[in-house]
């Protein structure tokens, strides 16, 4: 797929993997069979968003938007068709998932300036090709031209109370950023699972929260049903963290782009961590590593097989089922249409999802 601004020269992951057995992955039936159009007409507003840009931007930032699932404005698109149907999607909708992709990529590039990432989806960080100066700038200017974006898809007074709704989601994106920076390994680990929590609902959940609002809101749904499927947007976003969290395991460093372990390297107070900790105890090297009493080896093989002989990937999993699960619950209030079903998909992939 291509336009103006950028290729998309890597098809999403066809496959993924669930049980024992192949299946395909959803977003590319999705994409493909329900929201062709839609998706069409995100991509064309994105790039236009992105062509005040075109002098600031290089191909790694433009390979972030080309190589990203999209999985939330899918999650936007679907939402609004939970209430419109198969009536034509206006272009506030294509505006919104544009505005929705920017703010998604400016937090990429901010996170891997704070984690000192080298990489990002396989290719080198906007950081590491081009400076922290740059990068942050970069990020700064993808939340800026994403709330002009947004702006200039609102042209009622009923709608501008989603201009707040985008400005608090950016608020508590950079809050839980720095809650996860202030957290303290050394607290115990019931303080630990409830500000881990408290984290990924501010700085994941409430975006794929808002995405699904947004598209309900444009679709001129009641406050019930706006507010039922953010519900279901924030579940589905925790069940998404908290698998990105188990990835740092679980990847092949070659599919991840990153080195395995680099949430222990970090000292990144994340679910499995925490539950590993719990159980190895806090004499273990794995708990002196996060609390800071002694530096991490260079081959962390030996602390990666102590995590994985723990009970905390299998908790970490059922956290997350147990996230997507819940987050069908809330899907249960619609009509039973390709829509809802479609979500209800999204939701599981995000537990069944290979990467």
């Amino acid at each position: 797929m291509k336009n103006s601004l950028y290729e998309i020269d890597e098809p999403m992951g066809q496959w993924l993997y669930a049980g024992e057995k192949w299946k395909e992955n959803p977003l590319t039936r999705i994409h493909d069979k329900l929201l062709s159009k839609d998706m069409a007409d995100f991509e064309a507003a994105l790039a236009l968003a992105l062509k005040p840009q075109t002098k600031y931007l290089t191909d790694t930032e433009l390979q972030l938007y080309a190589r990203g699932k999209k999985i939330r404005p899918m999650m936007l698109q679907l939402s609004s068709r939970l209430i419109l149907g198969e009536e034509e999607l206006t272009h506030k909708i294509a505006k919104a998932c544009a505005s929705l992709e920017m703010l998604h990529v400016a937090t990429l590039i901010h996170d891997d300036i704070i984690d000192d990432a080298l990489l990002r989806r396989g290719l080198m960080s906007v950081n590491a090709k081009r400076g922290t100066n740059a990068a942050i700038l970069v990020g700064d200017m993808q939340f800026v031209q994403a709330i002009r974006t947004f702006v200039d898809a609102i042209d009622t007074q009923s709608e501008m109370g989603l201009i707040k709704v985008v400005l608090d989601t950016a608020f508590n994106i950079c809050a839980g950023e720095l809650d996860e920076l202030e957290t303290d390994p050394n607290w115990s680990y019931e303080v630990l699972r409830q500000r881990y929590f408290e984290v990924i609902e501010r700085k994941t959940a409430i975006m794929f929260g808002m995405a699904c609002e947004t598209g309900m809101s444009l679709a001129k749904a009641g406050k019930t049903e706006t507010r039922r499927i953010g519900f279901y947007g924030r579940r589905v976003g925790r069940a998404f963290q908290i698998m990105d969290d188990l990835f740092d395991f679980l990847q092949d460093e070659k599919d991840s782009g990153k080195q395995v372990g680099v949430d222990l390297i970090k000292r990144r107070a994340t679910l499995p961590l925490i539950y590993a900790m719990e159980e190895l105890g806090p004499q273990h090297t794995v708990s002196r590593i996060m609390r800071a009493e002694i530096p991490a080896p260079t081959d962390l093989s030996n602390e990666i097989d102590a995590i994985m002989s723990t009970q905390a990937i299998e908790r970490s999993y059922a956290d997350a089922r147990n996230e997507a699960l819940d987050a069908l619950e809330y899907l249960k209030h619609f009509k039973k249409n390709a829509y809802r079903d479609a979500l209800e998909e999204i939701a599981m992939y995000t537990v069944d999802r290979k990467i």
